[in-house]
């Protein structure tokens, strides 16, 4: 359970670093209100799962999922490069992940 807890975690980072991009430097409200609320339940979520996973685990897992997911919207949402050598690195943290994952003792 407590890995569904971090990837959902993960999911909301990717959420709240997207959110920033349509604050706009926290000057649209309803932008701001979602990005704010997308923190606060990534934060509590990845506490939640770090109450049976390892710290240095739980926290590169939830990090690498939001830098994941993070790199895939900038490439669909905002014309970001998807060149090869960027998803080779893309391919590299997710092994990261899938490993840490693998090796974990929660």
């Amino acid at each position: 359970m407590a890995w569904i807890v971090l990837f959902i975690a993960g999911l909301l980072e990717t959420g709240w670093a997207i959110g920033l991009k349509y604050t706009e430097g926290f000057t649209k409200l309803w932008p701001s209100v979602g990005t704010a609320i997308s923190m606060v339940l990534s934060v509590v979520l990845l506490g939640w799962a770090m109450r049976s996973l390892p710290v240095g685990t739980a926290y590169a897992v939830w990090t690498g999922i939001g830098a994941v997911g993070t790199v895939a919207l900038g490439i669909v949402l905002f014309g970001e490069p998807a060149n090869a050598a960027r998803l080779v690195c893309v391919a590299l943290i997710v092994a990261g992940i899938i490993g840490l994952k693998f090796t974990s003792q929660g």
